[in-house]
């Protein structure tokens, strides 16, 4: 598959179909990322990345109701397919903070790493992950534009794509 700039975008018009999107990233990152990923979230408060990490944690066998915002606490882990690290830099003051939570050795686990707030702290992220920036475009549809970084990241997107219901506008070739 050839990129264009890996991009793509998938329009979820209430929160049932981000929850499909939630369990086709789920698949896709067990699929094509055995061994772990790095996903950056990006979005302003109330787009919905907690929604979206309650999705992929629920599809990967996480108890419903378990997975919250790490807000105050800064990092929660899940048990699930694969161990599940969600992060939130919002309370974050420099990227310095962020690196006493040791992400890197959080990064470096056969895990799944969810950074709300990634935004704040890009120096700080592995440059092979996945970003994915979630636009409100009214009270309940969300809008996810999925970036791949680096060549690891870039087989999980292309997964994704194929996984993903409605067939979703895209800016990546076939």
């Amino acid at each position: 598959m050839i990129f264009i700039n890996n991009v793509l975008q998938f329009d979820a018009a209430d929160e049932a179909a981000t929850t499909a999107f939630g369990q086709a990233l789920a698949q896709s990152l067990a699929a094509a990322l055995p061994d772990g990923a790095v996903i950056a979230l990006i979005g302003p408060l109330g787009a919905g990345k907690t929604r979206l990490v309650q999705a992929v944690a629920h599809a990967a066998g996480v108890e419903p109701g378990i997975v919250a915002s790490p807000t105050f606490v800064l990092v929660h882990e899940y048990a699930g397919l694969l161990p599940i690290y969600h992060f939130d830099a919002y309370r974050l003051k420099s990227e310095t903070e962020f690196a006493a939570l040791g992400p890197e050795e959080y990064f470096s686990q056969r895990a799944w790493s969810f950074i709300e707030w990634a935004d704040r702290v890009p120096n700080s992220l592995p440059p092979d992950r996945l970003e994915i920036t979630i636009e409100p475009t009214s009270p309940t549809a969300r809008q996810f534009n999925i970036r791949a970084l680096g060549p690891h990241h870039e087989k999980a997107l292309a997964v994704l794509q194929r996984g993903l219901p409605n067939n979703p506008r895209s800016s990546m070739d076939h």
